[in-house]
């Protein structure tokens, strides 16, 4: 029996393997999550071209820049009174949850019209998703978590679909560790509010 792996599917590994260990970072909110998010975005942008998952594929290099960010934002705020969890009100959520589903549909209306993408409207309510709720983990927003809940959800059902298994399958292990992730920022914002 062999056993060969082409480059897709090495890069692939790579990149789980470092999407996790940014996961198991940003649940302790260690900034050197965010070298990890960098790394796996790198490579995931050639995987998900490869896949034919455009907004996918733009999505990291959208993702490396915001690890810079976050990085800077958590480096600068790493003082006893810098970034704080916390929450964000019905109406910021209902604005964020607006702007994701008006890109969304247009996005996806352009990718159909205009190219080959797979999926197009999945793929475009994901990454909007995705833009949005990296900017609440960016300014650690509590319901961070939530959205990459529905977000990551929806994700496996794509990868499935791109025969994308092992990143379905890190996906899948994200919603256990997305349930840990919000258990845990919490915790943390009582015990700041006290």
């Amino acid at each position: 029996m062999t056993f060969d792996l082409s480059l897709e599917k090495l890069l692939e590994i790579a990149a789980v393997i470092l999407a996790i260990l940014y996961l198991v970072l940003a649940v302790k909110q260690n900034i050197w999550c965010w070298i990890a998010w960098i790394l796996s975005s790198c490579l995931y942008l050639f995987v998900m071209y490869m896949a034919g998952l455009y907004m996918e594929a733009s999505l990291q290099i959208f993702y490396i820049v915001m690890g810079f960010y976050g990085w800077s934002q958590w480096l600068l705020n790493s003082d006893s009174q810098g970034l704080v969890v916390k929450t964000w009100n019905l109406s910021e959520h209902l604005s964020a949850i607006s702007v994701i589903l008006f890109l969304a549909l247009g996005s996806g209306w352009m990718l159909e019209k205009y190219t080959e993408a797979a999926l197009p409207f999945m793929d475009a309510l994901t990454t909007w998703g995705a833009i949005i709720t990296t900017y609440m983990v960016a300014k650690k927003v509590l319901e961070n978590w939530i959205y990459w809940f529905v977000i990551d959800s929806i994700s496996i059902y794509i990868f499935l679909s791109r025969d994308l298994y092992l990143t379905s399958f890190l996906f899948f292990t994200y919603l256990f560790i997305i349930v840990i992730g919000y258990k845990s920022w919490d915790r943390i914002r009582r015990r700041e509010e006290a």
